[in-house]
């Protein structure tokens, strides 16, 4: 059953990307969706064995590397942590799935789109199942290729070519620290599996390495280069450039690349090396900063966009800096509850968005829809219930981990989490307004699309809708019950449900303290969320009635919204710095240092002396092979000779290694 889960999704790749011509679209959609839904049950009764009896599960596939004392088993763990988010992954990949066959059913290369999301499946769930760092360095990188190739899909694209390029490109520079990490993790403890490693890390701790005669703590090097690796693999601040990007790849992608696979990689990365991060408070403090930063830029960013998928992957950056700054606060376990919820409701916004787009025939902008309320009741409850959550509304599921990860940041009553605290509580104020932009100008706007447009819409959606439905209405339901059915046993005082799987030490462990919190504190940022929401309706609707100054309003937010809608001109940025770097790389390091100064002090210089050497004293000499040896001994003479001089080494040692150094010379002058 355990190996079922990874050997399921990697089966239905196979036969859909290897066998498509053979099954036909609808065969290769139909293998790997039951591959998935396989995997589903097979993640299930997985979790009844682990979770709720208690039990670890640990496999020894085979010896996959011996070198010496080095030596890399192919293995898999069956702990909470991994078993959790395994049954995350096989749910949101199924439902995906199973929306995919409908959605991408005009598309001529449906066989093709099957294989590589089940292989992204595969990927994700060899990262989180194994044993050891470098398996997960394995499924770290089979995500980023399979986001590569599932962006590129459209490849005809220019700009699908250039998002999959960006995203493979920024990832690429978290994977070079997240090996760094790797390469040290195997230096300090000569393994790179979980149990030796965490097992001896309370034993060197305080082991320093000297770097540029500068002593460095080896567990906050590695500490550090796992939250560069998790932070760019999660799109935080800094890194973020991708994500918005990747939106040019179908949507099925982008509900599965956001809700269960990649950017939460890096997330599970620190929960699993929980254990680094509590012996680095430097870095926990890094992660607080970053995640603080993140929550409220990105969620800036949404506001002042129209792309109804480019808003869904800005609220997917602010939430995923929610659980960072949740994790520097040493509340892992908050932060994979709210992973947990956060992969139902914003799988449910993107599969519901991408219903949108396609009975709109492929429109993003939110500008272009309006009045869709009664033409598509289901997609607005999908949409409200989904935005709700995600704005922490009282008893779905984002009220249970969101605003437990704001009481836990105010309970710590220090200065530093006052302001980390006011910092989400601005993010969820701009949660708020971009998911009323997103509702109000879908589904009460006036309509902004022509009378024939009106007319064939309706055929266009209800066409094969059935599956749709399916998958949007059991996200639906995940969305509102996945809070309260869990909420007891994955954060609830006293509860047993982690085993160890997170290690948290005791002076961190809050949940007593968020009982003395003033009721006016908690409840702050939904009354918060919901006032401005009903102001910013009103404002929407009749601004010009609630406003004396409208116009004024009005060329203010012109101003200010390019600098926002371009998210602050990081690509500029990034681009002007990458030219200045280029140019002077190429005039400094290529053109004056290595066209210039090595090659007149290295060979070219000496092929320059020597051959005004020969003219000046062979000129009138053919060039015959006794003269060539001439040189060759000539140049053997005046260097041993220069040695000599300087005393570097004695006269015995270049008799005894004449050979030796007549060949080294040969060489030399050839």
């Amino acid at each position: 059953m355990y190996i079922f889960v990874i050997i399921f999704p990697l089966i239905g790749f196979i036969l859909a990307g290897g066998f498509g011509k053979y099954f036909g679209r609808d065969g290769s959609a139909f293998l790997s969706t039951l591959g998935l839904f396989l995997t589903l049950l097979c993640s299930l009764g997985c979790f009844y064995e682990v979770v709720l009896h208690q039990n670890v599960v640990s496999i020894k596939l085979y010896t996959w590397v011996l070198l010496d004392i080095y030596q890399i088993d192919l293995g898999l763990i069956f702990d909470t942590l991994t078993v959790t988010m395994v049954l995350v992954i096989s749910t949101i990949s199924f439902f995906v799935h199973l929306y995919s066959t409908v959605y991408m059913s005009h598309d001529p290369h449906l066989s093709r789109f099957m294989a590589w999301l089940s292989f992204f499946t595969f990927f994700m769930l060899i990262l989180v199942t194994s044993d050891n760092f470098f398996q997960l360095f394995l499924g770290w990188e089979g995500v980023g290729l399979c986001s590569y190739l599932l962006i590129n899909f459209w490849f005809t694209r220019i700009l699908a070519n250039k998002a999959a390029l960006n995203a493979m490109l920024v990832n690429r520079i978290a994977d070079v620290f997240f090996t760094l990490a790797l390469i040290i993790i195997f230096l300090t403890f000569k393994t790179t599996d979980y149990n030796v490693v965490f097992n001896l890390l309370p034993l060197i701790y305080q082991d320093n390495i000297i770097f540029l005669d500068v002593y460095l703590n080896k567990i906050n090097i590695i500490a550090f280069f796992l939250f560069i690796g998790a932070i760019g693999k999660s799109a935080q601040i800094i890194f973020h450039v991708w994500l918005p990007l990747a939106m040019e790849g179908p949507t099925p992608v982008s509900a599965l690349l956001h809700a269960a696979t990649m950017v939460t990689a890096g997330v599970f990365l620190v929960i699993r090396s929980s254990l680094f991060f509590e012996y680095s408070n430097n870095i926990l403090i890094l992660l607080c900063i970053f995640g603080s930063i993140t929550a409220i830029f990105s969620g800036m960013i949404a506001v002042f966009q129209y792309d109804i998928k480019r808003i869904i992957a800005y609220s997917t950056c602010s939430q995923l800096g929610y659980m960072f700054f949740s994790c520097g606060l040493s509340n892992y376990h908050v932060a994979f509850f709210h992973l947990f919820n956060h992969a139902f409701f914003k799988a449910l916004l993107f599969l519901s968005a991408g219903a949108l787009i396609h009975a709109l025939f492929d429109e993003q902008d939110i500008r272009k829809m309006g009045k869709l309320l009664f033409g598509f009741p289901l997609l607005y409850l999908a949409i409200m219930v989904g935005s709700f959550a995600i704005l922490g509304f009282p008893f779905l599921s984002g009220f249970y981990s969101k605003d437990l990860i704001l009481e836990l940041v105010y309970s710590r009553f220090i200065l530093d989490s006052i302001f980390i605290y006011f910092l989400a509580l601005f993010g969820a104020i701009f949660t708020a307004i971009y998911s009323l932009k997103v509702i109000f100008y879908v589904f009460f706007s006036r309509a902004n699309f022509s009378y024939i447009f009106y007319k064939y819409w309706n055929k266009n959606f209800t066409e094969g809708f059935d599956l749709m439905c399916i998958s949007i209405l059991s996200l639906i339901i995940l969305s509102i019950l996945s809070g309260y059915i869990f909420s007891d046993m994955f954060i609830g005082y006293g509860s047993i449900f982690w085993n160890n799987s997170i290690y948290i030490f005791v002076d961190h462990f809050f949940l007593l303290d968020i009982e003395y919190i003033h009721p006016l504190i908690k409840n702050l940022p939904i009354i918060l969320s919901l006032t401005i929401m009903i102001l910013l309706f009103f404002l929407l609707r009749d601004a010009k009635f609630f406003l004396p100054s409208y116009n004024k309003l009005l060329i203010v937010y012109y101003n200010i919204a390019p600098f926002f809608y371009y998210a602050l001109f990081f690509n500029k940025i990034y681009n002007k710095l990458y030219q200045i770097i280029m140019y002077y790389s190429y005039f400094i390091f290529t053109k004056s240092i290595d066209k210039g100064i090595l090659e007149i002090i290295g060979p070219y210089g000496f092929y320059l002396y020597f051959r005004k050497l020969n003219n000046i004293l062979f000129n009138s000499i053919t060039p015959l092979i006794f003269f060539y040896i001439y040189i060759f001994f000539l140049a053997v003479a005046l260097f041993i000779f220069i040695i000599i001089l300087i005393n570097l080494v004695e006269i015995s040692f270049i008799i005894n290694n004449l050979f030796l150094l007549l060949v080294i010379f040969l060489i030399f002058l050839i």
